[in-house]
């Protein structure tokens, strides 16, 4: 599962002996698998500022986790017939030692190998700083990951309606990617070249008819350019002064006159814009292959990732390790307020082993910590009870401290 549970009891003797016996119950009994989840010494500072800070980092951790969910999900958006690979591109940079940390390693390693980052969060600011930065480092990424979307989506709505135009039935789809300038008289005073949409059905009626729906057509210049399942796209060539006459005798043939002029460089212009759009949009995710030279050295081709894709990479990973050091704020945070002073608690990332045995696990934790709040522990048997001097009711609070961490981000 890609489910944790963050939960901290007193460091106590009798609190350690609890931990021991909840280790000992979850592996018999193949509930979950437990590892310790280390937190630095921080400032205490006042009781009054950890109060501020508990409601603050609570609607930090929402904040961050929903930023990571949506940065994950542009992934998927930009990756489109890649999808396979998103998981390749939602890693954090390693932390399991230093010199490990500009690897990149799955999320699941991260959180049960998990380090506070000194350099990044010196631990021995006041939390208030600490908080001030991480909330700043996640606004900023939000912030360009809406400029960055923006555009893209933008891009996305052009190409799009490119796509539809091209894509449209003859009355309707452009012609710069069908029609050629041999199609055309052009350049003559008195003639000119007429497209004509005529159904299916009337090809032979067209046919047989095209040369005397006016004066002055030229004999034997229609072509068949294309056609859809609808109709065809035929081509006339006839004087300028019976261009009315013509369009008006052919509509009361049920044949449509497509209004159109060839500009070879407006045509040019359309080409050039969808292809750029279209690479442009592929760009944007694509993993190139970039030959590096050297003299007369050819080296190994190495993959190049498009900038939009290699941002979010990058910025993902820099949002959810910032996650994962809120919620290891929110445990120091809670568990001294909980606990007491001196700071003296235990962290523990325990990760169940399937769905159906996580109402056994909370039962075995209820159990192994009811001493640490008898009224929270019977209140858990009544979902309609509130505990005293809270906003939330039972079903989110425990005898012990507890932060739910969920890594299924695509779900």
């Amino acid at each position: 599962m890609s489910e944790f549970w963050l939960i901290s009891a007193p460091g106590d003797k009798e609190n350690l002996q609890a931990l021991e016996r909840m280790n000992m119950v979850t592996s018999k009994s193949n509930l979950s698998h437990n590892t310790k989840f280390a937190i630095p010494d921080f400032k205490v500072g006042t009781l009054d500022s950890l109060v501020g800070l508990s409601d603050e980092l609570g609607k930090l951790d929402t904040f961050a986790e929903s930023l990571i969910r949506r940065m994950a999900q542009t992934v998927v958006e930009v990756m489109e017939d890649a999808r396979g690979k998103v998981q390749e591109n939602l890693l954090a940079n390693g932390g399991l030692k230093e010199k490990m940390k500009c690897l990149k390693i799955d999320l699941t390693s991260f959180v049960t190998h998990f380090e506070w980052d000194m350099a990044k969060y010196p631990a021995k600011q006041p939390l208030v700083n600490v908080v001030d930065t991480l909330a700043k480092q996640l606004a900023q990424i939000e912030s360009d990951l809406k400029a960055r979307t923006a555009a893209y989506n933008t891009l996305k709505m052009n190409l799009e309606n490119l796509e539809k135009k091209s894509n449209g039935n003859l009355f309707t789809r452009t012609l710069s990617d069908i029609v050629s300038k041999e199609d055309f008289v052009l350049d003559s005073e008195y003639l000119v070249t007429l497209l004509v949409i005529v159904p299916k059905p009337n090809y032979a009626q067209w046919q047989k008819t095209y040369e005397s729906l006016s004066d002055m057509v030229v004999p034997r210049s229609t072509k068949l350019i294309t056609e859809d399942k609808e109709g065809g796209l035929f081509t006339v060539t006839l004087f300028r002064k019976v261009i009315d006459d013509f369009k008006t005798k052919a509509k009361e043939n049920k044949f449509t006159v497509r209004e159109f002029c060839y500009d070879e460089k407006e045509i040019k212009r359309e080409r050039e814009e969808m292809t750029r759009l279209l690479s442009d949009k592929k760009q944007q995710y694509q993993t190139s292959c970039v030959a590096l030279k050297k003299g007369s050295s050819t080296f190994p081709d190495h993959k190049v990732k498009g900038p939009l894709l290699r941002w979010l990479k990058v910025n993902f990973s820099e949002a959810f390790i910032a996650w994962v050091h809120i919620k290891a704020l929110r445990v120091f945070v809670e568990s001294v307020l909980r606990y007491g002073l001196p700071v003296n608690f235990q962290a523990v990332l325990l990760q169940p082993h399937k769905k159906s045995s996580t109402k056994r696990l909370r039962e075995v934790l209820n159990s192994v910590f009811r001493h640490l709040d008898e009224v929270a522990a019977a209140s858990i048997l009544d979902a309609s009870v509130e505990i005293p001097g809270l906003q939330l009711n039972n079903q989110d609070y425990f005898p012990y401290v507890y932060f739910h961490i969920d890594l299924s981000l695509l779900d």
